[in-house]
């Protein structure tokens, strides 16, 4: 757990990135709007975001009881609020101090509309600040684990904690609340914080100083359902097959008649938005599968026999590796790669758009992470670590409007719906694929017969992954193809061959990962397996670098 009020890292962009995101690389990186989409007259939880690393981490804890919740930075609150009107609000924390000079605040509309609150961490004390308590600074600081005890009960402990209870929950602040508001009471202490709960049972209004929504606090999830459930009132009642649903009738709404063109990358998000779009309107979806020549081994015989085969989705091939590899020969940035190969799927798209008589919409598989990363907690444009976003605008030239089906989801919850369409697990569990391809597992200059050489490579980890039972309990394994050579010995020959680096990463949404622990056995097998079985290789090694400070792609 990064430590939120201690020099915060700014939040960066996700390694995730299906093939329609391309086409924004060339556009600006914000949409006009970081406003919310109200999805659905289900019961709504507005979550003001305040800049911590882990908001979303709240939203998952909300849907996962069923609730339908939104994340907005705290300056655009106010107007989310009005056009959402969500049942109840949760205040995230951050790494701001209220004691400073134009600290983050909530809007005291929201805090005076009549409708419970929870606060957390910097969401507790910015709370208790604007209701006339007070906070300080200058205190003994709290970061990672500890214990706090109860020293009342209060509805948000019900059936979880009790009083005099002592239980594990993970903290990270430098301020604390000294004074409560009228008509509060603490109601749990700590160590470092002696008003580490506060509650105003009249309103509704509850806040703790530690995070309930990581999984270092146990009982945390338990903590926010209270709040959701018997505090909130509400009743859970988003559900994939309602979200099915409600957006097929929202396609349908949005298109009219008019045709659709689908980009298809042969990773989940892609594949359950064409799904779910062809479900609406039929044979006005046409996806094109473009072919870039950085492929994994097998990929477009898989994804072609499923959409045409299976689906009977109306699908263009349309194999332009020759034209990406050409003119990516002898090109060794990576921002470079990616834009270069943004410009050419644009070029490739719109040809297939006028082999079709034109099309009016452009259908992505944008996900909430990218919609909600695009935009930082302050409302200016976040971090740019790489140029990967579906979150954008289209050139002018192609002259489409987007159709966005998944933009309100997270990744396991697009994983959800695509169990809901029926999708084969194959598509439905496989790990995160990047848009260029294998471009950015090959640093350096890309040659097909690098590219052939890390196809193989990447083949038999995946395949030994597969064998141990692994495959589902990673986010994302990969190879890469070093740009060194080293000598080795094979045969009593000696050789000079590529470096393969393995990764494999865990993480619940890609913000954050950390490398997955395999045992040397293993390794040991399949680096055995890979310089075996792959001519070019004669050296393996492990990557065990998290991120932060690495990203999940090496490029």
């Amino acid at each position: 757990m990064p430590k939120e009020e201690c020099g915060c890292v700014p939040r960066a962009v996700a390694g995730k990135a299906p093939v329609a995101y391309l086409l924004a690389m060339t556009a600006a990186q914000n949409r006009e709007s970081s406003t919310p989409s109200v999805a659905s007259a289900h019961d709504k939880i507005l979550i003001i975001d305040f800049g911590s690393q882990v908001t979303q981490l709240i939203a998952r804890r909300v849907r996962e009881d069923g609730v339908y919740c939104e994340i907005v930075p705290f300056n655009k609150a106010e107007q989310a609020f009005l056009e959402m009107k969500p049942k109840a609000v949760i205040l995230s924390g951050g790494p701001a101090s209220v004691l400073d000079d134009n600290a983050p605040a909530a809007p005291l509309s929201i805090l005076t509309a009549g409708v419970p609150v929870l606060g957390i961490c910097y969401g507790e004390q910015t709370m208790a600040q604007q209701l006339g308590g007070t906070v300080e600074g200058g205190h003994h600081r709290e970061f990672g684990r500890a214990t706090i005890e109860i020293t009342d009960d209060c509805a948000l402990f019900d059936g979880v904690w009790q009083k005099g209870g002592r239980y594990e929950v993970w903290m990270s602040h430098g301020d604390r609340v000294t004074k409560l508001p009228d008509g509060f009471r603490g109601v749990a202490k700590a160590s470092g914080s002696p008003i580490s709960v506060i509650a105003d049972d009249k309103r509704k209004f509850y806040a703790m100083q530690f995070h309930p929504e990581v999984v270092h606090t146990p009982d945390g999830a338990k903590l926010i359902r209270n709040f959701v459930r018997k505090i909130a009132g509400l009743s859970g009642d988003w559900t994939m097959r309602a979200f099915r649903e409600e957006e097929i009738a929202k396609i349908r709404a949005q298109v009219g008649r008019g045709k659709v063109l689908c980009g298809l990358s042969g990773g989940v998000d892609s594949a359950v938005a064409a799904v779910l779009i062809h479900e609406a309107i039929g044979d006005q979806l046409t996806c094109v599968f473009v072919d870039h020549g950085m492929l994994r081994l097998d990929e477009a015989k898989t994804v072609v026999d499923l959409f045409r085969h299976h689906y009977n989705i109306p699908l263009v091939h349309v194999d332009a590796s020759k034209q990406f590899l050409g003119e990516l020969e002898g090109v060794t940035d990576p921002e470079k790669k990616r834009k270069t190969i943004g410009r050419l799927f644009i070029e490739v798209f719109e040809a297939e758009a006028k082999k079709i008589g034109g099309a009016d919409f452009l259908a992505q598989g944008t996900l909430y992470p990218d919609v909600i990363e695009s935009v930082s907690f302050t409302g200016g444009p976040s971090v740019t670590i790489k140029s990967h976003h579906n979150v954008g605008g289209l050139p002018e030239r192609m002259n489409m409007k987007l159709v966005e089906p998944l933009r309100e989801l997270f990744k396991d919850e697009v994983r959800k719906l695509g169990r809901e369409l029926g999708l084969p697990e194959i598509f439905v569990g496989r790990h995160p694929f990047p848009g260029p391809g294998l471009a950015i597992r090959c640093p350096g200059d890309i040659t097909r017969d690098k590219l052939d050489i890390l196809r193989q490579a990447d083949a038999v980890y995946i395949d030994q992954i597969r064998k141990h039972g692994l495959y589902d309990d990673i986010w994302q394994a990969f190879a890469v193809l070093l740009p060194v050579k080293t000598v080795g010995v094979m045969g009593d020959g000696r050789t000079y061959d590529f470096v393969v680096g393995l990764r494999a990463v865990t993480s619940t949404d890609g913000m954050t990962a950390d490398f997955y622990q395999f045992d040397m056995k293993f390794l040991g097998e399949t680096a055995t397996r890979i310089i075996n079985e792959v001519k070019g290789v004669n050296r393996v090694v492990y990557d065990v670098t998290s991120k932060p400070p690495g990203t999940i792609e090496w490029e």
